[in-house]
């Protein structure tokens, strides 16, 4: 009994990963715990990109502190989300979803940065492609 439930284990583990679907949750995955993660600790380097240009003006002026503060905020947030998602993506794919409507929002509100507002658009529905298929294959993996 033993050696079926060893050798069962790994045929089965293999046909998860032969489903099309799995393969697309287990990317989404690891993207949407990895990005947040190495974005939001760039939020306190700034290597990437000088980061507070990104923060609109009506927000830096409702937030305490300066915009760089804000950002410190914004990589703690990012990075929490990121492992969120990484352990539970059911709940933190629409976690991140809501952040990305965020994020869109204050880029709609600045000009010149549409294009960046419509690139989170489509790593927002790539967040919300994560939670549908989190609620079917979340587990599977265990």
């Amino acid at each position: 009994m033993t050696s079926t439930t060893t050798s069962t284990a790994p045929a089965a583990r293999r046909a998860a990963f032969a489903d099309p679907g799995y393969q697309a949750f287990v990317i989404l995955r690891t993207g949407f715990t990895v990005a947040p993660i190495l974005f939001g600790l760039d939020k306190f380097a700034n290597l990437l990109v000088d980061w507070p240009v990104y923060l609109a003006p009506w927000i830096d002026d409702i937030v305490p502190g300066s915009a760089q503060t804000a950002m410190y905020a914004v990589g703690v947030i990012e990075i929490v989300a990121g492992v969120v998602v990484g352990l539970a993506p059911r709940f933190g794919a629409w976690l991140v979803a809501g952040w990305l409507a965020g994020i869109i929002v204050d880029l709609l509100t600045i000009p010149g940065h549409y294009d960046i507002a419509l690139r989170d658009f489509g790593l927002l529905l790539g967040a919300v492609a994560l939670a549908r298929l989190a609620q079917r294959y979340h587990g599977s993996r265990e």
